[in-house]
């Protein structure tokens, strides 16, 4: 397991993002450009770091700048419930891809799910492919061979 962590916190450099550690909150802040984590210590076992981690960076690509999705939504907002669920898929496909078992606790974010999914049949799916995307631009070219998500069905 240790070389899978290894090779996560790889990718994570790779990515080259402003990663800056200290506080107790993760968040994206995408005026500024920076991912903030709470020190490692702060979390219970490394693979909890490793997908707050991939979240984060799941927010970081929708930037303006890398593949432009709407990050300007409030809390409690059906758009925000959606980047959240391509933040947590994202997440989930990339520590999947490396090997590590993504978290199982998403009690906070399933409300704001359900709520999008009840509006949007096709939610899941859009979700899916800006997930896909996601994971892919994080990923190093030779471990991102995820196949995106059929556009017709996202469309049907």
């Amino acid at each position: 397991m240790a070389e899978r962590h290894e090779a996560a916190e790889a990718v994570i450099a790779a990515t080259k993002a402003d990663i800056r550690f200290g506080g107790n909150k993760a968040f994206y802040a995408p005026a500024l450009d920076y991912i903030a984590l709470p020190q490692r210590e702060a979390f219970a076992e490394q693979s909890a770091f490793l997908n707050t981690a991939f979240h984060e960076l799941a927010h970081w690509s929708g930037a303006e700048h890398r593949l432009a999705r709407d990050l300007s939504n409030r809390f409690g907002t059906h758009g925000y419930g959606a980047e959240e669920l391509v933040a947590e898929l994202s997440a989930c496909f990339i520590l999947t891809e490396l090997g590590i078992a993504p978290r199982s606790d998403h009690a906070s974010y399933i409300g704001s799910w359900l709520a999008l999914m009840k509006e949007d049949k096709r939610a899941i799916f859009t979700a899916a492919r800006l997930a896909t995307e996601a994971a892919n631009f994080i990923l190093p070219p030779d471990e991102a061979a995820m196949q995106p998500v059929d556009a017709e069905l996202v469309a049907a």
